[in-house]
């Protein structure tokens, strides 16, 4: 087999083994039911994503109801979602690839129009430096306190759906990285100021999760956590930053890193002179003490292979899955060159796409290759192109 380290089998920490090194990547579809119900769309969709790949990681769902930072996020804040998400679980697992549900809490990046007016929280009332940031509400220590139990009932609630894992999304500017950033969490109680003090958070959810598992997993159970290892806020997260985070998680009983780049190769974004790979730079502080997770911009079979064979664990597979779900079929198969590398707008049937991440995928300048565009557009055919 030409990429044979992309199949090569995986045993996390935790015990669990996954069959390959590829892995279905975080992405959001926007199309549960308003209440956070997963929809028979989003059924279909993670269907055909999955069974090829060692694991799926799904979209984000919230872990209380002003956590959700989007309309058609789905929900693991209450056990009357334990049916869908078991309908969730089971379709994943079906089709052979181990499902893991991502679980979050907006925090500051919560539209208040989402959660029905009310103010959104954040470890300290600072607005995001984005256009139309809404400025947060300061959280209490009982709201705190009650976040942290939340991510507990979610876990549960994952495990009693019958999923293999959750992961914790410490990343992309939500409330677990919001209390470790010193952008946005200026308290000057125990859970803010110093690192020290920061870092008290993410550690809170991870035990949480952690005793989570414990009283209720009888087999063992994923837990990864995702995290954004820079911020371009001042003041904001440095990679000197994540290395202490990395060093105080990766002894809390984590299975793996998730490392969120828009390009797996990127260098820092604070300081332009320093073009090491930041992936690169976390494996070489973690080397082999956990595994993790590369993704972002993940051109083709040699690009992965290339990047497993600098010593990364897992690849994480994004928009490659969505415009061609059988790409690690064809990958196995030595069949590269009929992976597919655009789509037409008359593909979201075919593709099992929702409506709410289709509607993103054509809102979306540069989603696709722009000479793949140029070449199906030379034949006469109306693909998907930048919106003006």
């Amino acid at each position: 087999m030409k990429y044979e380290n992309l199949f090569n089998s995986l045993t996390l920490p935790s015990g669990v083994t996954l069959d390959n090194r590829l892995m279905v990547a975080p992405m959001t579809t926007r199309s549960a039911f308003e209440n956070g119900m997963i929809t028979n769309d989003e059924l279909e969709h993670y269907s055909l994503l999955s069974g090829d790949v060692g694991a799926l990681i799904t979209a984000c769902a919230y872990v209380t109801p002003n956590g959700k930072a989007f309309p058609g996020g789905f929900s693991a804040a209450s056990d009357k979602m334990i049916p869908g998400l078991n309908k969730l679980s089971n379709t994943i697992k079906g089709k052979g690839s181990k499902a893991i549900l991502q679980i979050f809490h907006g925090g500051r990046m919560v539209p208040s129009s989402v959660i029905g007016g009310e103010q959104p929280i954040s470890p300290s009332s600072i607005a995001a430096l984005r256009e139309f940031a809404e400025t947060p509400r300061e959280m209490t220590e009982k709201e705190i306190q009650n976040i942290i139990e939340d991510f507990y009932e979610a876990t549960r609630r994952a495990i009693q759906a019958g999923f293999d894992g959750v992961e914790l999304h410490g990343a992309n500017t939500y409330l677990i990285q919001q209390f470790f950033s010193p952008h946005s969490n200026r308290r000057n109680d125990k859970w803010g100021g110093s690192i020290e003090k920061r870092l008290k958070f993410p550690i809170a959810i991870i035990q949480s999760a952690v005793q989570a598992i414990k009283d209720y997993a009888e087999t063992p159970f994923i837990l990864g956590y995702r995290l954004s290892p820079e911020e371009i806020e001042e003041p904001g997260i440095t990679m000197e930053d994540t290395l202490q985070l990395v060093d105080s998680i990766k002894n809390e009983k984590i299975d793996y890193i998730h490392v969120s780049i828009g390009e797996v190769c990127r260098g820092s974004i604070r300081e332009k002179d320093n073009t090491i790979p930041l992936l690169k730079q976390l494996k070489d502080f973690v080397g082999n003490s956990i595994p993790l997770i590369g993704v972002g911009s993940i051109k083709n079979p040699e690009h992965a292979s290339s990047i497993i064979s600098q010593g990364i664990d897992l690849i994480a597979l994004g928009r490659q899955m969505i415009v061609d779900p059988g790409w690690v079929a064809k990958v196995r198969a030595n069949h590269t060159n009929s992976i597919r590398k655009t789509m037409s707008i008359h593909d979201q049937e075919l593709l099992s796409i929702p409506s709410g991440l289709w509607d993103n995928i054509i809102s979306s300048p540069g989603w696709f290759p722009i000479e793949e565009q140029k070449k199906e557009q030379e034949k006469n055919e109306p693909w998907i192109t930048k919106k003006d």
